[in-house]
């Protein structure tokens, strides 16, 4: 994807980032600190689909097939080439082990080729700078929400690199409860999308499913209960997956039902802690973001609370390369931090320890 080639002299001080914590190859190209020349990214969805979820062998082998023509791809589409490259971002962590040594190894030769300088971000600084990249004059402090396949997370920031984890998922992800309920209704591979579409579609009652309430009292978030409700809902209307489409009757109150009580629960936790620690900012990161029914939600609660809300493009909310280098040159390159060629890789490693 092109995204703005721009115009002009010859350009320098350009960052390529690299993405591929997961299960997408990504390479894009900044011009500065923000503007976007190229994004270019391979998904992996159809490797993984007729698995229901990832694999983490298969994702890191295609990441080694892809990542070298979706870089040069990035470079071309940018009119750049690496001599004009002043920085490599790359995600250390968290992740997947393989994906991301694949990432890291391949910038890491970029780096020590080329004598350029090389800096692993956090992925999930990655998602938290992505609306940025659209909307630079965002205010602090920020409440913001990552919500992913891999990642449910809220944190209060007062300034870029002070993270403070407010709440968390004690068990699935938002994005990972989707696809798991997808699965179990017979439905395609990633299963957000899918079931998004099919509650939009349905103008009757979604079935009512509890939301948790966790015996200490936190304010964590919890997904797992919610599938097994949805289980016995789908045992009890004698649900087969492949038997009927999936517009039947049968299954579109439950798919309802259990986005609606997804999305309640997040919009929850984010009304209490605005109205505890107000922010002049609300962000939505992470695929999830994309969910129709959350974008609508978020934006009526920013509205009610007078809190305006932030999110990324589509293309620019999932896993991409253009968030790695926007934090990379602007949060830390900027600020004269790089890091050795002995980089490696934290799969644990947490947004709160990002900072500067």
């Amino acid at each position: 994807m092109r995204v703005d080639a721009g115009s002009g002299p010859a350009l320098t001080a350009l960052t390529l980032g690299i993405e591929t914590s997961c299960d997408d190859t990504s390479a894009a190209v900044l011009h500065g600190q923000g503007r976007i020349l190229s994004s270019v990214g391979s998904s992996q969805t159809a490797l993984h689909a007729p698995f229901g979820g990832i694999g983490p062998e298969l994702a890191s082998r295609a990441h080694l097939a892809n990542i070298r023509p979706v870089v040069a791809e990035a470079l071309r589409q940018a009119s750049a080439g690496l001599d004009q490259i002043r920085l490599v971002a790359v995600p250390r962590g968290p992740g997947l082990i393989g994906s991301l040594l694949v990432g890291i190894n391949y910038a890491k030769a970029l780096c020590y080729s080329r004598q350029i300088p090389l800096l692993g971000v956090n992925h999930l600084e990655g998602h938290f700078f992505s609306p940025f990249l659209e909307h630079p004059k965002i205010e602090f402090p920020v409440l913001c929400l990552i919500v992913s396949g891999g990642h449910t997370s809220l944190y209060f920031a007062r300034d870029f690199g002070r993270y403070e984890l407010l709440a968390a998922t004690r068990d699935d992800a938002a994005g990972e409860a989707f696809d798991k309920v997808a699965k179990m209704a017979g439905l395609p591979y990633p299963g957000g999308p899918v079931i998004d579409k099919l509650a939009g579609q349905f103008d009757g009652a979604g079935h009512r499913f509890a939301l948790p309430r966790l015996s200490d009292g936190s304010d964590d978030f919890s997904f797992s209960g919610i599938k097994t409700a949805v289980l016995y809902a789908l045992a009890r209307e004698g649900w087969q997956p492949g038997e009927a489409p999936p517009e039947d009757p049968r299954l579109m109150p439950i798919l309802k039902g259990f986005q609606e009580a997804v999305v309640e629960q997040l919009v929850t936790r984010m009304e209490g802690f605005i109205r505890r620690r107000p922010p002049r900012s609300l962000l939505l990161c992470g695929g999830v973001a994309c969910n129709s029914l959350l974008r609508r939600r978020s934006l009526a609660l920013g509205e009610r609370l007078g809190v305006p809300v932030h999110y990324p493009s589509p293309a620019l909310t999932t896993d991409n390369a253009a968030m790695v280098a926007r934090v990379g040159a602007f949060h830390h390159f900027g600020r004269g931090r790089s890091d050795s060629l002995d980089l490696n890789a934290d799969t644990a490693w947490s947004l709160e320890a990002a900072g500067p």
